[in-house]
This record gives structure tokens, sequence and C-alpha cells, in this order.
């Protein structure tokens, strides 16, 4: 089954909003390495967290192909 453009626009717009995701964790533990914290921050746990359940959307939605 051939996915509509819509669906094909959503999947790209989710994967744009995935490599946004990943970039902000990165940079809450880089920030967090330059202050010397040893464990993980709580907010990069919660971003990472958003970026696993859009990229199950995009793997969802890709199942449509």
């Amino acid at each position: 089954m051939a996915t509509s453009p819509d669906v094909s626009d959503l999947i790209e717009r989710l994967r744009a909003v995935s490599e946004d995701l990943a970039d902000r964790a990165i940079s809450i533990l880089s920030e967090a390495m330059r202050e010397g914290q040893t464990k993980r921050p709580a907010n990069e746990k919660v971003i990472t967290q958003a970026r696993r359940a859009v990229e199950k959307a995009i793997a969802t939605l890709e199942s449509l192909r």
C-alpha cells in the first residue's frame, strides 16, 4: 500500500522533531558534563523518552508503506 503525501509529510515532520529532541538531549548532557555532574539529568531522560515515542510513531506510520 502506498503512503499518501499527507502521511509522508507527517513522517518527515516527525523525523525533524526526533532530531530536535536528540539535539536537545545531547545539549543537556554536555551541559551536565561541563558542570561536573556525574548522574544523567532527569530532564534528559524525559526528552529521550519523548524521542523514542516519536520514533515509534514514525515506525508505525511507515508500516503503511
